[in-house]
């Protein structure tokens, strides 16, 4: 088993581990020849799964994958992955690799960059005196610039066929309505402002005794959508109701290949389109925590432009496309929130 190459895009490396760690502890990665692969489940709240092309964040021609089985899955610690990126995105070179210390596995990156030399310099400094021992062999440079080789390990062992044939991404009808979100950063300024108001106000009615447990309830949020480019977020109390609507948003078309204009028109969501822009039943709605759906807005960092499916009172599904990605098909993080109930 091996796997080793350089990173091509450690900005966008970086931000995907960032959205990533703001939902889960640890994720899953699976190397595969033509993708990489990254899915969390927590045990409750929303589920992730990711797919991008090698090249959109590793360098292709140096990407080596060796494996009876054709992929290496890995359980990594997001955040400690995150943070060792975190280094490598000013980094002049950065390579990750699978190596071990003793019998433990490790995701290991390397990040080269430059460093303080003995030559003459503009802020008047003395030379630098100190000694500096490294076990690591690098390629010679000039003496003004010489690499400085950071080695920051990740460790978590290869997962086995068995300990992840089980996870399978959620199946979910055809969705009622589809359309892409507004503003994430305006979304979830106002969201995170009507998840507070909605906890203090229940704070106050039920008392100090049980603030704890009504906190870790969450209050919910209701979001709903039409096909004629209207969204609403709404949050309902016991002396309370406020809601914000944003109208003029883009309803994407799907990709009908392989239907006839029959099956197209039997869709849910070319049913909910032929329905007034005013009428209730043309509205798909669901409920999300609040704290919940304020982690998953963070993935506006990576990219603003996210395409939300409705299906009514069951699941909100997002698609995010990555920023100027070689195939938008191929480079999508999906979310999976399930709606609460009354």
């Amino acid at each position: 088993m091996r796997f080793r190459t350089q990173i091509a895009n450690a900005s966008t490396f970086a931000k995907l581990t960032a959205s990533l760690s703001s939902l889960g502890k640890t994720c899953w990665m699976r190397l595969e020849e033509g993708f990489i692969r990254f899915t969390i489940i927590p045990d409750q709240g929303t589920q992730v799964w990711a797919q991008l092309p090698v090249d959109a964040i590793f360098e292709e021609s140096t990407y080596i994958l060796e494996s009876n089985t054709g992929y290496i899955n890995l359980e990594v610690s997001v955040d400690v992955l995150h943070r060792a990126l975190r280094s490598a995105v000013a980094a002049k070179l950065s390579h990750i690799r699978l190596t071990k210390k003793g019998n433990l596995p490790l995701l290991a990156l390397t990040i080269r960059t430059t460093s303080w030399s003995n030559a003459p310099n503009a802020l008047g400094l003395p030379p630098d005196t100190s000694t500096t021992t490294t076990t690591t062999t690098t390629t010679p440079t000039t003496a003004t610039n010489p690499p400085t080789p950071t080695t920051q390990p990740a460790p978590r062992p290869p997962r086995t066929r068995n300990a992840v044939e089980g996870l399978h991404q959620p199946r979910c009808r055809d969705p009622d309505v589809h359309i892409m979100l507004p503003s994430l950063l305006q979304l979830k300024s106002i969201s995170e402002r009507y998840t507070k108001l909605a906890t203090e106000s229940k704070t106050m009615a039920a008392g100090a005794t049980t603030s704890t447990s009504t906190s870790a309830s969450g209050p919910k949020l209701e979001i709903s959508a039409n096909m004629h480019g209207s969204l609403k977020l709404a949050i309902v109390g016991d002396a309370f109701s406020i809601s914000t609507v944003w109208s003029d948003l883009l309803n994407p078309s799907l990709d009908h290949t392989g239907l006839d204009q029959e099956a197209v028109e039997r869709l849910p969501s070319e049913r909910m389109r032929g329905v007034a822009a005013d009428d209730e039943k043309g509205w798909a709605k669901v409920r999300v925590d609040g704290k919940d759906w304020s982690k998953v807005l963070s993935v506006g960092r990576l990219n603003p432009r996210v395409i939300a499916s409705f299906i009514h009172e069951t699941a909100l599904v997002l698609y995010v496309f990555l920023p100027g990605s070689w195939n938008d098909e191929e480079s999508c993080l999906t979310y999976y929130i399930n709606s609460y109930s009354i």
